[in-house]
């Protein structure tokens, strides 16, 4: 949970950022920035330190994204109930969640975290079958636990007046 924070905090999310980021055009910009990103990393092989390049723009563009798109003039969609059900899922210490939405998102959150083993033993020994598994499992346990979100979302919308408000 402390790194989970940590991250939350690297990116500054106040209220108007998060309504930014619920927009749809965010969520699904972000989505590529994983394969783009393990590209990078492969491409030291064709352009050597120059690959820090890349790999400096995506860490930038990971921390603009959910600043520069405008707020959504509807939440009603996949992508923003995703957004408001992770910053839901952010503060289940000050509002619990129901135990089994914890307990999805934390197996969700391990299998990306075991996905990205052999994301980086394929980038490490230049491994493309390897590399692609690892961004596929990682990137399917994110977008399952993004669905995960958006139930979470939806059930805490229905009993906190707050989260409800959320959605227009």
């Amino acid at each position: 949970m402390a790194l989970e924070h940590g991250i939350a905090s690297l990116f500054r999310m106040d209220d108007a950022t998060w309504e930014r980021h619920a927009n749809p055009l965010s969520v699904w910009t972000r989505v590529p920035v994983l394969p783009l990103l393990a590209l990078a990393v492969w491409s030291r092989v064709w352009i050597g330190g120059w690959c820090f390049v890349p790999i400096f723009a995506l860490f930038i563009w990971t921390w603009v994204n959910p600043r520069v798109f405008p707020r959504p003039a509807s939440t009603e969609n996949w992508a923003s109930k995703a957004v408001m059900g992770e910053r839901v899922w952010l503060v289940r210490k000050a509002l619990p969640i129901p135990t089994q939405h914890a307990r999805a998102a934390q197996v969700l959150s391990w299998l990306s975290a075991l996905a990205m083993m052999p994301l980086a033993h394929g980038l490490w020994v230049l491994n493309p079958w390897t590399t692609a598994i690892g961004v596929g499992a990682v990137l399917f346990a994110k977008l399952w636990f993004l669905d995960r979100m958006v139930w979470l979302y939806e059930d805490m919308a229905r009993e906190h007046e707050t989260y409800a408000g959320w959605l227009r």
